[in-house]
């Protein structure tokens, strides 16, 4: 396998669109990399850039320490799984999977237990003989990723592999895959839309917005620590919470809601909290950590009108206004909750996540 490493990598379309902007990382090898981010954002762009499947307008590609900008993707010696399968309608399972050794024209033997390898990996050893049209999207999937095992690269790409299954399917395939790398110990990078997926497979997140990469980090520090309001608001489910308000100076540091409903005493960030006193900020309060309130008669409740109750199963999700502002609560499913009735929540200040209000950038 191989380390893939982009050194300020860009595309630019023909009528001066920045597709992607001066991106930057390197996927280690034998890594679980997923570029994640909404539509348009570029990452699935920079994957086929990295397949070469798009030209490279500015920067440089490297994969196993090799110069790749003008390699014909052919050469790269990578494997790439696609949102829609690609499969080939009047080739049987067997056939499609082994299409690309023919070409390479290895012995029909090594084709032959190469295929069979996969399709034992993958739980397909029966389909074969079947032809695509008689195959569920999952099992599509599968084919499709077994053709990307038996060639054996040094780098697997996956373009939304999952968008187009149920969500049954997408968690079974996400766990199926998760398992492959391990198995395989391959490079993979990994293209969603989903931040869910993200934070379930990848060994790091790469975040884009805009063509411009966000942050790069651990599921978990991209969660804890988000280096911006995008980043906090798009890793998460559901999202966190967002008001505008400013801190005052009064018995200590507070929070004050614009429209005065939330407020709040800070007890961590004090330092750097008190360059922003009488000044507009932005304050994030993820939806888990509001909790029913213990002591009815504390002074930092949050008295809230319930608007909807969605059950979840395990837990519910609870909707409420503050300062006329949607916020979303995740609770347990044994907390009693009804529309339309007013509820009183507690939640743990120093877990506020605080954002310049200019520069949308997370106040360390």
């Amino acid at each position: 396998m191989a380390e893939v490493k982009l050194v300020n990598v860009s595309k630019i379309y023909d009528n001066n669109v920045i597709a992607v902007n001066d991106v930057t990382f390197t996927v280690e090898d034998k890594e679980f990399v997923v570029l994640v981010g909404p539509s348009g954002c570029g990452k699935t762009t920079t994957l086929r850039m990295i397949a070469g499947l798009e030209e490279i307008s500015k920067g440089e590609l490297y994969i196993d320490n090799v110069f790749m900008n003008n390699v014909p993707a052919k050469d790269r010696d990578i494997a790439m799984v696609f949102q829609n399968y690609a499969l080939y309608p009047h080739m049987t399972v067997f056939e499609n999977m082994a299409f690309g050794l023919k070409i390479r024209k290895l012995p029909k033997d090594e084709i032959k237990r190469r295929v069979e390898e996969a399709a034992k990996i993958l739980g397909i050893e029966k389909l074969l003989d079947r032809k695509p049209k008689q195959l569920s999207g999952g099992q599509r999937q599968r084919v499709a990723v077994g053709r990307a095992i038996v060639r054996k690269p040094k780098v697997f790409l996956f373009d939304e592999p999952l968008s187009n299954l149920d969500a049954k399917f997408r968690v079974q395939m996400r766990t199926e895959i998760s398992k492959l790398h391990h198995r395989l110990e391959a490079t993979m990078i990994y293209v969603t839309h989903d931040q869910t997926e993200a934070m379930t497979m990848g060994d790091r997140i790469v975040v884009m917005k805009d063509g411009i990469v966000q942050q790069i980090d651990t599921p978990l520090n991209l969660y804890n620590f988000p280096v911006n309001k995008f980043v906090a608001g798009f890793i998460g489910s559901p999202a966190m919470n967002f008001i505008e308000g400013k801190i005052i100076q009064e018995n200590g540091l507070k929070f004050v809601s614009e429209k005065g409903e939330l407020i709040f005493s800070i007890s961590n960030n004090i330092e750097n909290l008190r360059n922003y006193i009488n000044k507009k900020i932005i304050a994030g309060i993820r939806p888990e950590e509001f909790q029913p309130a213990e002591n009815q008669n504390a002074k930092e409740n949050v008295n809230v009108f319930v608007e909807v109750v969605e059950p979840m199963g395990n837990e519910s999700f609870i909707y409420f206004l503050i300062d006329e502002i949607q916020f979303v609560a995740r609770v347990s499913s044994i907390v009693q909750v009804r529309p339309e009735q007013n509820f009183q929540f507690s939640f743990d200040p120093s877990r506020v996540h605080f954002f310049d209000f200019e520069t949308e950038k997370r106040i360390n």
